[in-house]
C-alpha cells in the first residue's frame, strides 16, 4: 500500500475493529464501505444487500453526496455487473466497468465510472451482499494487493454483519415481547379504569332525581376516571410507539416488524418494497400503523397461510401500502366482529389524517385486501 506495509496492516486493524464493535446492521454496512473505499483509495463504494425479488433491502454508498443520492433515484435491480457480484466466487476486476457486455441499465445522474473492483460478501454458501469500487485515485488502477485487502475485509464483514443480524432478532424478540408486556398491562390497567368509570356513571344516574349533590359528587368522579384512563393511554400509547421509525425509517420497520411476525406465526408473511424513498414522518407514522393493523386483523380473523405486505412508490412520489390475505374474507358493509370493525374505523381515520385513502375490498371466501395510498410531497 502507498503508505507502507506497517501502515497498511495498521489502516486494516483499524477497520476490522470498527466493524467487530458495531451492533446494528446498518452501522455494520456503512463502517464497510467506508473502510474499503478509505483502505484501497477509491472515489466511490457501495454495499448491496439482496432481497427475494431481484433489488435490494439495503444499498450504501460513500463517495456520493445526499443530492447527487437523491437524483440517482429508486434502489438498483440485480442486473448486469452488480448481479455479478452477488453469483460469482471471487473479485472482479475491471480496467473500465462502462466497456463490459454486463455494464448498463445506469441512472443518468450516476457519477461517471472507469476502473471497477468489486466481489461478493459470504456466509459458507449464503451471499450476504456485495462489495463494489469504483475510480482508484493513481494512474495504475486497482491492484492484486487491493484484490487481496478486500478480499480480507469481506470475510471478517461477513461475521461482522452475521453478528449484527443475529443481535438484531434477538433484539426484535426482545421488542415483541415487550410490546406484548405493555399490552396486557394496558388492557388490565385501562380496563379497571373504564369498569369503575361506568359504575359511577350509573350512580350518578341513579341519583341525580333524588339527591342532586350527591350525583354532582359522582359526576365528578367519572370526570377524573376519565382523566386518568386518559393519561395512562397516552402514556402507553408513547411507550408503545416504535422508537426504529424515526431512526431506521418506514422501510427498514415495516421489514423488521414483518420478519417478526413472520417467526411468531404459522401464517407465511412476507414483505416487499419497490423504489419507496423517505416520506414526511406522518405519513410515516400513518402508514406503519395501518400495516400493522391490517397484519393483526389478518392473522387473528383471516385463517389464511399467508399474509403478502408491499409497499410501491406512486407515480406521483407517494406510497402505496398493500396488506393481502387468502384467508376467509368477510363483507365490509356488514361486518360483525367488534375487533375488527374498530380496526377498520382506526385504519380509515389514520389514512385520512395523513392526506390518504384506505380501500378495504374483501368477500367471504375470497381473501382480504387492504389498500393505503398516500400523496407526494
Amino acid at each position: 500500500m502507498h503508505n507502507g506495509p506497517c501502515t497498511g496492516l495498521a489502516a486494516v486493524s483499524t477497520a476490522l475493529l470498527a466493524m467487530s464493535r458495531r451492533l446494528e446492521v446498518k452501522d455494520v454496512l456503512r463502517t464497510i464501505v467506508v473502510s474499503a473505499r478509505e483502505l484501497l483509495d477509491a472515489e466511490y463504494a457501495a454495499l448491496g444487500v439482496p432481497d427475494d425479488h431481484g433489488g435490494f433491502a439495503q444499498f450504501v454508498v460513500d463517495g456520493i453526496t445526499e443530492e447527487q443520492w437523491r437524483a440517482i433515484g429508486p434502489l438498483p435491480r440485480q442486473h448486469g455487473i452488480l448481479a455479478a457480484m452477488l453469483h460469482q466466487d471471487g473479485p472482479q476486476r475491471l480496467a473500465d466497468v462502462r466497456e463490459d457486455p454486463r455494464f448498463g441499465g445506469w441512472p443518468a445522474a450516476h457519477p461517471e465510472m472507469s476502473d471497477f473492483l468489486g466481489l461478493p460478501i459470504r456466509d459458507g454458501e449464503d451471499t450476504l451482499g456485495a462489495l463494489f469500487l469504483a475510480n482508484k485515485r493513481g494512474p495504475l488502477g486497482f491492484t492484486d494487493e487491493d484484490e487481496e485487502l478486500l478480499s480480507l475485509l469481506a470475510q471478517h464483514a461477513a461475521i461482522a454483519l452475521t453478528n449484527a443480524r443475529l443481535y438484531e432478532r434477538s433484539r426484535e424478540l426482545t421488542i415483541a415481547e415487550e410490546r406484548s408486556r405493555l399490552a396486557h398491562e394496558l388492557h388490565d390497567a385501562v380496563s379497571q379504569k373504564l369498569f369503575s368509570l361506568r359504575l359511577t356513571a350509573q350512580a350518578a344516574a341513579t341519583l341525580v332525581d333524588r339527591d342532586p349533590d350527591r350525583a354532582k359528587g359522582e359526576l365528578q368522579q367519572v370526570a377524573a376516571l376519565a382523566a386518568e384512563a386518559a393519561d395512562e393511554l397516552r402514556a402507553a400509547v408513547t411507550e408503545l410507539r416504535p422508537a426504529a421509525l424515526d431512526e431506521d425509517g418506514l422501510v427498514a420497520t415495516l421489514r423488521n416488524h414483518v420478519r417478526v411476525l413472520d417467526r411468531a406465526h404459522s401464517a407465511h408473511v412476507t414483505f416487499t418494497c419497490d423504489g419507496v424513498r423517505a416520506l414526511p414522518a406522518s405519513q410515516e407514522e400513518a402508514l406503519l400503523r395501518v400495516a400493522q393493523e391490517a397484519l393483526h386483523n389478518a392473522l387473528r380473523h383471516s385463517g389464511a397461510d399467508r399474509v403478502e405486505v408491499t409497499l410501491a412508490r406512486t407515480p406521483g412520489g407517494g406510497a402505496l401500502l398493500r396488506v393481502r390475505d387468502g384467508g376467509r374474507g368477510f363483507s365490509p358493509s356488514t361486518v360483525r366482529t367488534a375487533g375488527r370493525h374498530l380496526g377498520l374505523v382506526s385504519m380509515r381515520d389514520r389514512a385520512s389524517g395523513a392526506g390518504g385513502r384506505l380501500e378495504v375490498r374483501s368477500e367471504p371466501g375470497t381473501g382480504t385486501t387492504i389498500e393505503m395510498e398516500v400523496p407526494g410531497g
